[in-house]
Parts: structure tokens; sequence; C-alpha cells
């Protein structure tokens, strides 16, 4: 596999790091952090991203996108990775966006994706539950039919960008057992939809999530999301997408974190000497490059498995997460470690990068869940 980003991809990730680093820094995100923002990003810096194109990259031309690939976007995530970017590409595009332009029908694309890709329309997905743990298709939520659509009644947590979206993908049961990947369907609800309710989650990692309550919160029937009980296989896929997409931002912050702790070994003096120089220490930092380039690999693969379609992606992207989970946790943990009692201390900015290692360890699963997963597919 070429792990060499072509001409292109080159240009694309220097423009990312140019535009985070003169956007974005961690002093901007503990601005956001103390000051309990409730969106928990910039609505003006969302709107310059939709501008540089980068919230189209994966979708067609014909919606307003760039009709790239994911190999494309994976290169400005790790940059919004490094950057520790708190803008919710991921809610947005891999999961609300990505769901419409593989399950919607074309009337749904047009009203609902150039906006998005704009910057204008914020999406959410609304699919997990409070006893799902990681298992998309546990499903207690329940759409019946009413007088003129569907009546949704149930609770989602840990959404993503919930709080703020002007529209919500709720996925609901219409038929079948808590579990069963038939049945399950999939709503776009208006925010201010009468009967529903969007509560602000507050995270370590102070990233916008929201826990979402529908009571008897009625929508038409060009509100479903492709046919009927439909929605398991696509939200699967879904999922599988905007996993491989996490691993890149993760990829791109534990580089960060990796860097940040080079400079701090190099600058640090023990004994009148830069305790990088320390043997023990050495070892270390070359463990945090290994576990870096190691996940750096898997992610690519994954990206590549996603663009081409293969019959691999849901493996690579347990692979890739698992990989990552452990990986992101492990150069976060090292790096506050190797700065010593000022790593333990919030004025510096190591303890941002083990705070999102924590939350995105457990997003979309964590490592154990995506073994088990990736056995279970190849039948182990």
């Amino acid at each position: 596999m070429d792990l060499v980003l072509t001409e292109e991809q080159a240009l694309l990730q220097d423009t990312a790091r140019e535009f985070v680093s003169g956007h974005s820094s961690v002093r901007r995100i503990r601005a956001l952090r103390d000051s309990r923002d409730e969106l928990g990003f910039s609505r003006d810096l969302w709107r310059e991203m939709a501008k540089l194109g980068w919230l189209g990259i994966i979708f067609p031309e014909e919606y307003g996108g760039a009709g790239l690939g994911y190999a494309e976007l994976m290169v400005v995530l790790e940059e919004l990775g490094r950057g520790l970017v708190p803008e919710p590409v991921l809610s947005n595009v891999l999961l609300a966006g990505t769901a419409i332009a593989m399950g919607g029908s074309d009337s749904q694309r047009q009203a609902l994706l150039p906006p998005m890709i704009g910057g204008d329309l914020l999406l959410a997905l609304a699919y997990q539950e409070p006893a799902s743990r990681y298992q998309p298709h546990h499903v207690e939520t329940r759409a019946t039919r009413g007088a003129s659509g569907w009546v949704l009644n149930g609770e989602k947590v840990h959404v993503l960008d919930g709080y703020g979206a002007d529209r919500i993908l709720v996925t609901a049961r219409t038929a079948g057992a808590v579990g069963d990947a038939e049945g399950i369907a999939i709503f776009v609800v208006n925010a201010d939809a009468p009967g529903l309710s969007i509560e602000r989650e507050w995270r370590i990692d102070s990233r916008n999530a929201a826990t979402v309550r529908l009571r008897d919160v009625a929508v038409g029937p060009d509100a479903l999301l492709g046919g009927e009980g439909q929605g398991g296989a696509l939200l699967a896929s879904v999922i599988d997408r905007a996993t491989v997409g996490l691993c890149a931002e993760m990829l791109g912050s534990m580089s960060a974190t990796l860097q940040l702790t080079l400079d701090y070994l190099k600058t640090r003096l023990q004994f009148g000497v830069a305790i990088g120089s320390f043997q023990a220490l050495k070892h270390r930092a070359a463990k945090m490059f290994i576990e870096t380039e190691l996940a750096r690999s898997v992610v690519m693969a994954a990206h590549k498995a996603v663009d081409e379609q293969t019959p691999q992606v849901g493996a690579l992207a347990s692979l890739a997460k698992a990989r990552c989970s452990d990986a992101f946790v492990l150069i976060a943990n090292e790096g506050v470690q190797m700065h010593g009692g000022i790593g333990m201390t919030d004025e510096h900015d190591i303890g941002f990068f083990l705070k999102r290692a924590r939350v995105a360890e457990l997003t979309f699963g964590d490592a154990a869940y995506h073994r088990n997963r990736f056995a279970a597919l190849h039948g182990y």
C-alpha cells in the first residue's frame, strides 16, 4: 500500500496545517472550556472551513461537494486532530451527512446536503441509548404510525454536537426486538419539534454532546430516511466510516502529543543536561514514535478501503480503532508523565490531549470492543 501522500493531498495538508495553526490553538480550546461555551465551537470558524471546501470533500459535486475521497478527508482530519479543533466535522460530515448521502432520497439530499456543506445547517445523528454500550442496533426508541406520519418516543445519549443542531437524525424501531438489525428506521427531526428536548452534556474534553429525549414527537412521512425498517445496515456502514475518520483525528492528536513531549525533552534541563539525553526516556519516546507510525499505516489502509468500497471496511475500521485507542491513550499518558509535575497542572497544554484521548478512546467503541468485533468478523 502506498503510504506517501499525492501532490494534491500534500497541498491539502499544507493548507489545513496553516489554517489550524493560524486560527485554532489550545488557548482557544481553553477559552471555550473556561467560558462554558454552550456550542463548544465557533460558527464563524465553521463557515471558514466550509469556504475552504472541507465539509464537502467526500460528497458529490451535484450537491455542492468536491467529489473526492476519504483519503483526502483524512489529511484534513489529521490536521484538525493535531490542533484539537472542536468544530463538528465528525458529527456533520461523517455521521449525519454520510447517512443522508448513503440513504436519503434525492430530494432529501438536495434539501440537506448543500446547506450543510456550506456551513449554514448543523446536523447531528442520535443513535446511542443508555444501555446500548457501542451496539448500534440496540434501539429501544419506538416509531409508531400516526395520523399523518410517525410518532417517536425514546431517549438518546452522547449525541455528538446535538446541542445547537438544526436537524437531528434519530434512529427508532418500527418493528422487531431490541438488538435486531432489522426493523430500524432513521428519521430527520427538526430541533424545535414539539416534544423534543435537547440537554447539553459536559464531557471532560469540553466538546459538544447532548442527551435527546422524544415524547410523542410527530414527523411527516417525508422525514423517513431510506426505507422503513432498513436503517440498521445503513447505520452500521455510517458508523464504520465515522470510526475511520475519528481515527485520522486521533492520529493527528497523538502526533501533536509526541511533538510536545519531544520539545520538552529537548529543553528541560536536569543535572545540567537535557532530560532527553537520558536513555530510559529515549526508549519511551521511541515507543511513542513507533506506536504513532503503526497507527498511521492502519489508518491509511482503512481510508483506502472505504474509497475502494472493499468488503474489509468494517474489519479495518475496527483494526484502526483498536490500534488508535490503545496508542493515543499510551502516548498521552507517557506525555503527561514525561512532563513531570507540570504535566499534571491545568496550565499546561499536554493535559488537553490526555482528556481528548480518554473521550476518543470510548467514542464508537473502545479497543476491547473492536478487537472482539474484528475477531467475530473473521470467524474467530
